[in-house]
């Protein structure tokens, strides 16, 4: 979902059930592309001059006990051993090996910067030479150290018992959430909404232990309702407060109304026990379609269970069914890999799998697992974010109009095929985030929740402020009691049922405020985040997924996509924050777009550094050039806004380029770089986004007419742009495989200095004669060159470090389709005296369009017995 500080800019989704039955795509076998290859050519002589670049500095004193049980001492040789390698050895032994690990805590890249101020902006911002602070966790171990030695078996069966273990661990009681006061001092200001606030999550917290047991429990819904089944036989148990008569049909029963009625209790729940057959097995055989038919208020009416854990599309028809998804035991996945930890770099590939094909199909989760999860790790991203897993009956809605909450996208396959999909993912060490929708939910009424019981105020607000008038969606009740019960324990479902390992959490600002960000433009005062125009019960209900999630699964990550700047957003709920581990720095991509607009001329270095830094202290922030946003129809990418139609026509090796591609090329490199440099603690990239993918994305529809007599044109049903050609990016004949080394070496730079989550930051130039930007984060200094003609010699650059630097990473490397301008076997001494601000500075060339990173050398060591 994509706000702009004018409102919400997406398109405008037409009810399901008015669409065309065509445009519904029915579910897709088990399709291998088996001519494809998602692995990276190997170019080794290209991999090693980059790799061999790469030095580090670790500011390790004069002697370094090494793993191996030696002391290094400065003027000796280096040991050889995998655990005292140089980041530019482990960097090459990733590139050439996809499958090789980096224990990156090994590598002693923390360093303590001694005698640097630690600059913050009084509003609560960096300032312009501000230190991002952090406190994630350990850097990724790709093997957890608790399984080490184990069995497969033995493995297995710890996973197995994870569940368990969660329903043991306590969430901790609220805090006094006053230290959000300390963090900012202009907060005070607004104590009396924000006490406010903090004092109905704690009433809530306080009535969910007297009445459910806690929060642990609460979230167990669906151990509850739906579908449970026993020893003894089946429960079925359904919330609907409306309905004067319930019964449930399906093929189990041949669709008979008279033969499962249901009885009601006074809370509106609906209840019926289906006993064992004679001999023994269930009174529902797994893949039964089933549904509720009750007589509401707008007369009878036949739903998919709430709760249904599956639904699918027959061929040729419009409306889903409900299955009741129960296989044999030895049919059921079995985890067989440990999540990965929690990384302190968050490196996130954004992607949606139903549009992960190079060919014009719906792709199987199979089929991502098996192609697309290698190429993710190849390219050294470290988390992977898939979009559209809640089940939508309309295929463009990109998955954000959600029919059925807990039941997993059947157009790509079964909810087995799913987890052994994330079991892959483990596997190669990546996390898998689930794209979460929260905030809203079809306003079909044949398929979701909408007029479930045939009132409009079942799980939604009733009346104008249950719709939402651009999105054409439903919008939930998070003051209801119920409501609450059933998102809590969607959260929880995904996280233990399928081991996803957390959640970006979608249209948050929508949820935050009454008017949903529509239209109004966020300037930072702070009256606009806490008045009547915001929604408290929403951002409680946040809070209480934030307190529940963390507190059950103590490693997962939650991001909000919030474009307001909501102060508080990322601190602790025990603090009196709302709880994110990172918010979605939305801003950056919108502001790219408009930059694009310009003339190269019109740019202006302060308003890029302006735009990457502006985040609020202590608040982490995952930064990105581009998502899936940027990429729909009625938008362009970045790349497509630099070349346009010359990418077409130009990009092949074989062919004279243009002076579109040139400076496209170079422009898309050094935005990704600073932003990723620049722009937060995490970094986000949409699939294909990688290499520049020149196309846009639009997903098969006809014509539709909107009520209002509007019509909105479609493509007739085409597949063409709901795909993604990652053939491009790996063809050694085009220019896009120069941009997608060039995401490969910059995520593997991050992976060996962590640079993102440095708290040294500092920004020393931003000069606007010679359209330079000049920083330094963690150990290493970045020097931006945007002017289109001028290329500088001996270009003086300030520095911390003292010492010698070498280049690790050049956007103009011929490896990334640049010109190769730079000589990577040069080394930069420092001079003492102050520059820029800075203690000490070095000369570089800083050719045109071109980005360098620079680090600092660690001085050679010999291994010596101790």
């Amino acid at each position: 979902m994509v706000y702009s500080l004018s409102g919400v800019r997406f398109p405008t989704v037409p009810s399901p059930s008015s669409l065309n039955k065509s445009v519904r795509a029915s579910f897709n076998a088990d399709r291998k592309i088996d001519h494809l290859s998602f692995f990276l050519r190997n170019r080794s002589s290209s991999r090693k001059n980059l790799a061999s670049r790469l030095a580090y500095d670790s500011e390790s004193p004069s002697s370094t006990v090494a793993a191996s049980g030696k002391i290094l001492v400065p003027g000796s040789d280096v040991d050889d051993s995998s655990s005292s390698k140089e980041p530019s050895e482990v960097l090459q032994t990733v590139l050439e090996d996809p499958q090789a690990s980096i224990d990156a805590s090994k590598m002693g890249n923390e360093s303590e910067i001694e005698g640097e101020e630690n600059y913050i902006d009084p509003t609560g911002g960096y300032g312009e030479g501000g230190e991002a602070q952090d406190s994630a966790s350990s850097l990724p171990v790709h093997e957890d150290e608790k399984v080490k030695g184990l069995t497969d078996l033995e493995v297995e069966e710890m996973i197995s018992r994870e569940s368990e273990q969660v329903r043991k661990r306590t969430i901790p009681p609220p805090g006094n959430g006053q230290r959000i006061y300390e963090i900012d001092p202009l907060l005070r200001n607004f104590s009396g909404h924000l006490d406010y606030r903090y004092g109905q999550y704690r009433k809530l917290r306080d009535a969910i232990d007297k009445y459910e047991g806690g929060l642990e429990a609460f979230s167990r819904g669906y151990e509850k309702f739906g579908f449970t089944r026993s020893a003894t036989g089946i429960t079925y148990r359904e919330w609907a407060p409306g309905a004067k008569w319930a019964t449930l049909i399906g093929d189990f029963n041949n669709w008979n109304p008279n033969a499962d009625v249901m009885t009601q209790n006074e809370f509106g729940v609906w209840e019926i026990f289906l006993p064992n057959n004679a001999d023994g097995s269930p009174p529902i055989p797994h893949g039964s379609r089933v549904k509720v038919r009750m007589d509401t208020p707008s007369g009878l009416k036949d739903s998919i269970p709430a709760w249904i854990k599956f639904a699918v599309q027959a061929p040729g028809e419009i409306p889903y069914d409900g299955i009741y998804y129960d296989p044999p035991e030895v049919e059921k996945y079995v985890f067989k890999h440990p999540r990965p930890k929690r990384p302190k770099s968050l490196r996130i590939y954004e992607a949606h799998v139903g549009m992960s094909s190079t060919e014009p199909i719906i792709n199987t989760y199979a089929n991502f697992r098996d192609d697309v999860l290698p190429r993710i790790k190849r390219l050294g991203y470290n988390a992977v974010q898939i979009m559209a897993i809640q089940e939508h009956s309309y295929y463009a809605s990109f998955g954000y109009h959600v029919t059925n909450f807990f039941a997993p996208s059947s157009r790509c396959g079964t909810p087995d095929d799913l987890k052994s999909l994330i079991d892959k993912a483990h596997e190669l060490g990546l996390i898998v985030l689930m794209d979460i929708v929260h905030s809203h939910a079809s306003n079909n009424t044949l398929d979701g929740l909408n007029m479930f019981d045939g009132t409009d105020s079942c799980y939604f607000h009733s009346g104008s402020r249950g719709y939402h008038w651009m999105w054409d969606s439903r919008l939930f009740n998070y003051g209801h009691w119920e409501v609450i019960r059933y998102l809590l324990s969607n959260a929880r479902w995904w996280l233990d049922q399928y081991k996803f390992d957390g959640f970006r959490f979608d249209g948050v600002t929508s949820m935050m405020y009454t008017h949903h960000g529509l239209q109004v433009g966020f300037t930072g005062n702070y009256n606009e985040y806490f008045g009547y125009a915001t929604d408290v019960d929403a951002v409680v209900y946040l809070m209480l997924a934030n307190d529940l999630i963390h507190g059950l699964f103590p490693e997962a990550i939650t991001i909000g996509e919030d474009v307001s700047g909501m102060p508080t957003f990322c601190i602790p709920v025990q603090d009196g924050g709302v709880g994110f581990d990172y918010r979605l720095h939305m801003a950056i991509a919108d502001k790219w777009i408009e930059l694009l607009k310009k003339r190269d001329e019109d740019w202006r270095m302060g308003d890029v550094v302006h735009m990457l830094t502006n985040r609020r202290w202590l608040e982490k922030c995952v930064a990105y050039a581009e998502s899936h946003d940027q990429a729909l129809v009625g938008d362009k990418t970045i790349a497509f806004w630099l070349m346009d139609k010359d990418m077409y026509d130009f990009m092949a090796l074989d062919r004279p380029s243009t002076p579109l591609i040139d400076r496209g090329i170079a422009l898309h490199k050094m935005i990704r770089l600073i932003t990723m440099g620049l722009g937060g603690e995490g970094y986000l990239n949409f699939m294909g986004n990688e290499f520049g993918h020149p196309e846009w994305i639009d997903f098969p529809r006809f014509d539709n007419r909107l009520p209002d007599g509007k019509v909105v044109p479609g493509n007739n049903n085409s597949f063409d742009k709901c795909r993604r050609r990652f053939d491009l990016g790996d063809a050694d004949y085009l220019r896009y495989r120069g941009m997608q080394e060039f995401d490969q070496g910059m995520q593997h730079l991050e992976e060996i200095y962590g640079f993102m989550t440095s708290e040294h930051q500092y920004i020393s130039r931003k000069n606007e004669g010679d359209r330079v930007i000049v920083f330094e984060r963690g150990d290493l200094v970045f020097v931006f060159n945007f002017h289109w003609n001028n290329s500088y010699s001996d270009y003086q650059i300030g520095c911390l470090k003292p010492g010698k630097y070498k280049v690790v990473l050049d956007s103009d490397d011929p490896l990334f389709e640049g010109f190769g301008r730079i000589d990577h076997n040069a080394e930069f001494f420092t001079s003492e005296g102050w520059y820029d601000n800075r203690p000490r500075s070095f000369l570089v060339y800083a050719p045109a369009r071109t980005a360098v990173v620079y680090a600092p050398i660690k001085d050679e060591l010999e291994p010596i017995d101790g």
